[in-house]
């Protein structure tokens, strides 16, 4: 089960940055507000830890206190997470939910399940500490937009304790990915400000994605106001701006979030068709020479080209580019899905179905999920369906 931020392409999510500090001036500057139709929802993060009546009976149940008593808060709060018979958490990445809407959903992305994670625990009286996990990047795609996407895990701890990193005992990480979570990989620590505004960034992403510019403005512009250190809130800011028709606008915040990552594949992919667009030819091709040079096969080139190869019917080379792209990006589901077509119409079923099964398993959302079972139903049934002599 993969969990992940949802960021974009146009949206990088992380908190270590480069540069200086930014002013609060200089962030209302890359604002324009009348150029975007008031919100049509409250953006705010004010309930975002608020546990629901529906929650606080949950943690006054016969079998949550009857939990916590067998295995301790912090422990007891671990397995009613993971017990299918208590909370039983699936992983969506379809939204960025509150920790009410994650509870009722009894699904979220990463993000989502902190959130929900870190309100019962601050409810049940445990100290709470957020990180982010340098993993390397991870690329999806949703609706012809690129997503990247980082990691959040949180540590608990009783609240008569302090957290020491050298005494594994004195806390707990729970981490929807323990393969990404190990003490191998190094951690950022992250206040609760950092927190909300990953969460308005994220749900800024979520409405671009749907194509709800003016939302996700609303959202973006709450996530810089919070954080203004935040790189990736730029990136997204500049995205609504580029989509919006303001090339100009878009420009300007791309050049403040490549001040903060100035080696970022995913601002200057996006920057250098802006600045054509804006009459600026020599450095939009400069832009576009140095993304070669400092990234000469980006995330997705050797899939693009393995679907050119599929559909002009030459599986055999499209098969070989799919595994190129699976060995390097092996949560990808997109990647397992074709390359497991690839094998099928190839006559290699049994490989077909172990990459759809990995599709399926590494899918990010639920729908998704559906579709690559019902496509390895279909294909089980075929390999099950009796032969005529």
């Amino acid at each position: 089960m993969r969990t992940w931020i949802l960021s974009l392409l146009v949206l990088l999510s992380g908190c270590a940055q480069l540069g200086s500090p930014v002013s609060d001036t200089k962030v209302a500057a890359l604002l324009k507000d009348a150029a975007f139709a008031p919100s049509t929802q409250a953006v705010d993060a004010d309930d975002l830890f608020t546990l629901s009546p529906a929650m606080q009976r949950h943690v006054r149940s016969p079998q949550f206190q009857a939990t916590l008593r067998e295995h301790g808060p912090v422990m007891g709060l671990l397995h009613a997470l993971y017990d299918p018979r208590d909370l039983k958490l699936d992983y969506d990445a379809t939204y960025t939910g509150t920790a009410s809407e994650t509870y009722a959903a009894r699904k979220g992305n990463c993000l989502s399940l902190v959130i929900m994670t870190a309100a019962f625990a601050r409810e049940l009286g445990m100290t709470v500490r957020y990180q982010e996990v340098k993993v390397e990047e991870t690329w999806n795609r949703e609706r012809a937009t690129y997503l990247v996407s980082s990691h959040v895990n949180l540590s608990l701890a009783p609240s008569a304790r302090r957290f020491h990193d050298q005494d594994p005992e004195s806390m707990l990480t729970i981490d929807f990915i323990p393969e990404l979570g190990a003490s191998r990989n190094r951690v950022t620590f992250l206040d609760e400000t950092e927190i909300i505004a990953l969460y308005m960034n994220n749900r800024a992403a979520e409405e671009l994605v749907l194509g709800n510019n003016a939302q996700a403005y609303w959202w973006a512009r709450a996530a810089l106001l919070k954080n203004p250190e935040l790189a990736s809130a730029y990136n997204t800011l500049a995205v609504i701006y580029q989509r919006s028709g303001q090339p100009l606008m878009a420009e300007q915040v791309f050049r403040v979030a490549l001040e903060r990552e100035p080696d970022s594949l995913i601002v200057m992919q996006n920057l250098a068709p802006v600045l054509a667009a804006n009459g600026k030819q020599a450095e939009a091709e400069a832009m576009t020479q140095r993304v070669a040079r400092l990234y000469p096969a980006p995330p997705y080139h050797y899939f693009e080209q393995g679907m050119k190869a599929y559909q002009a019917g030459k599986f055999e080379q499209a098969r070989k580019l799919f595994a190129r792209e699976v060995a390097r990006a092996p949560y990808n589901d997109e990647f397992h899905f074709w390359l497991g077509l690839a094998n099928l119409q190839l006559g290699e079923l049994t490989t077909a179905e172990k990459q759809l099964t990995l599709a399926r398993e590494n899918s990010v959302r639920s729908d998704t999920r559906e579709r690559y079972a019902a496509k390895l139903a279909h294909l089980r049934g075929m390999t099950n369906a009796p032969r005529r002599n």
